[in-house]
């Protein structure tokens, strides 16, 4: 028996359901059916299937040239994948946003999603500065898609770099498309795009 309503019949806010744990067993079944947990202060465990949604088909990607001139002056990066996740996600957690005074990634988040990861269903980039963790990636990887979840920085384009070396490492295994949830400005200049939650739910065959 399903754990969750049919996506399609979330509020108009994209909010599906309220309550319940973090356990493998919901996540596995909330990203299987395209939805989402979104924790917000105060309340239970809130999860989400917005409309529209946002995608990165990759025919679509593109790298700023300014982008692709920094990362030649700082050809001495480098990148790893699944080497560090537990501080990547603690590193998500502590990046400053503007114009948000918390982060959604709660120590619940974190731990749940250690757990994911153990389950091999988590995929993490990591942006190296010599033996030093800068920058980096991590999203939930369930039955052939990638949801991307979190970025953190601590040099400049340190996020943005991990982001494209984490493009071109779903790229090499045959992917054509990514989950972005919310199209950022970040995603946006790379060719993110929101489309129809209905368009999305039909890509995971839901």
């Amino acid at each position: 028996m399903s754990i969750f309503p049919d996506p399609r019949n979330s509020t108009e806010e994209g909010l599906l359901a309220v309550g319940g744990a973090l356990t493998p067993a919901s996540l596995t079944e909330a990203y299987s059916h395209g939805i989402f947990p979104w924790p917000q202060e105060g309340y239970p465990m809130l999860w989400f299937s917005p409309d529209p949604r946002g995608v990165l088909d990759f025919k679509d990607f593109h790298v700023p040239a300014s982008l692709k001139k920094w990362a030649k002056s700082h050809s001495q990066w480098t990148f790893t994948l699944n080497q560090a996740f537990p501080e990547v996600i603690k590193r998500c957690r502590r990046q400053e946003r503007p114009g948000q005074s918390g982060t959604w990634i709660t120590q619940e988040i974190e731990d749940a999603y250690q757990v994911f990861f153990q389950r091999g269903h988590i995929l993490s980039m990591e942006c190296w500065e010599e033996q030093k963790l800068i920058g980096g990636i991590y999203g939930v990887d369930m039955n052939g898609v990638f949801s991307g979840e979190s970025m953190f920085f601590e040099r400049s384009n340190a996020s943005k770099m991990s982001f494209w070396k984490m493009v071109e490492h779903l790229q090499a295994q045959g992917r054509s498309w990514m989950d972005i949830q919310m199209v950022t400005p970040v995603t946006e200049s790379m060719g993110g795009k929101y489309i129809s939650r209905e368009d999305f739910l039909q890509r995971l065959g839901v």
